[in-house]
């Protein structure tokens, strides 16, 4: 779990630099780019290509491509159709994706799972409904495609890890992600990036260094790899722990206006899907196999 927390708190720190520097002022997809390339250039010297199994870096491949291509795609996407509390609000259901998934993978049905997902995704919702207006249907969708492929990356890895075991360090076969976001994001900023929005400050640039180098390179790794050394309960529950921990940074440092009722009970119920998970973990389960 500790590698959660650490990037839990890294990518919090991320959004309000993204919202203050770079949202409506750089192109999106130059954005989403230059983090996997920044990414990919500090992994791919690291990178280990012999004495991999080519199953398993083509699923790293479909990982990477799923759960940063895809996902950021769909993200910036819905933001043409979505106010931006609405875009908060339909992200706020990615842990029922990452347990269902998970489930549907293990060929099980573990309700405590599905409970501590659904609680924590209430408790999200309890900071961040604002109420949602207007033309939302496509946004929605386009959305939960992004929760989904953002899900079943994390769930994929895991079980990928768990299958082809490997005296090779995960850091020396993780640049394969960044090769299969890349597939995605080269093409995604040909076909809808805007050129005239390039970034035009040194803190724009620094910007998407500390995007590139810390919160894509070592948040993605870190991210995947404390996946594989948690349940998939508690990986689901963790998609959404960012948000209290994200509007408190953003709080302290840029002094936003916040409901701070709102996000201790959002964050107390979050805290507490954690402890249904737990107990769920403790009671043996009946799981269907092949």
């Amino acid at each position: 779990m500790p590698y959660l927390l650490i990037v839990t708190v890294l990518w919090a720190i991320s959004f309000s630099l993204i919202g203050e520097y770079l949202a409506g002022q750089v192109d999106s997809y130059f954005a989403v780019l230059t983090r996997v390339v920044l990414a990919l250039l500090v992994f791919l010297p690291l990178t280990r290509w012999s004495g991999v199994a080519p199953r398993f870096v083509g699923g790293v491949m479909l990982v990477g491509a799923l759960q940063f291509g895809i996902t950021y795609v769909c993200l910036y996407e819905s933001f043409r159709v979505l106010t931006v509390p609405e875009v908060l609000l339909f992200t706020v259901l990615t842990p029922l994706h990452v347990a269902l998934i998970d489930d549907a993978l293990n060929r099980r049905f573990n309700p405590w799972a599905l409970l501590a997902a659904a609680v924590a995704v209430f408790g999200a919702a309890i900071i961040r409904y604002d109420g949602v207006s207007g033309e939302f249907f496509l946004g929605f969708l386009l959305l939960q495609l992004a929760n989904a492929t953002f899900a079943a990356g994390q769930v994929m890895y895991k079980h990928l890890v768990a299958r082809y075991p490997s005296d090779i360090p995960q850091y020396r076969r993780f640049g394969y992600f960044f090769i299969g976001a890349l597939v995605i994001a080269l093409p995604g900023w040909w076909l809808l990036g805007n050129p005239q929005k390039l970034p035009t400050t040194d803190v724009q640039w620094g910007v998407l260094l500390f995007m590139g180098l810390l919160a894509t390179a070592l948040g993605q790794y870190w991210w995947n790899k404390g996946g594989t050394l948690v349940d998939g309960g508690t990986l689901a529950v963790m998609n959404n722990l960012h948000i209290p921990v994200g509007l408190l940074i953003n709080l302290l440092i840029w002094n936003e206006d916040e409901d701070l009722l709102r996000l201790t009970l959002g964050g107390a119920v979050i805290v507490a899907s954690l402890g249904i998970n737990r107990l769920g973990i403790k009671r043996p389960l009946t799981e269907a196999r092949a």
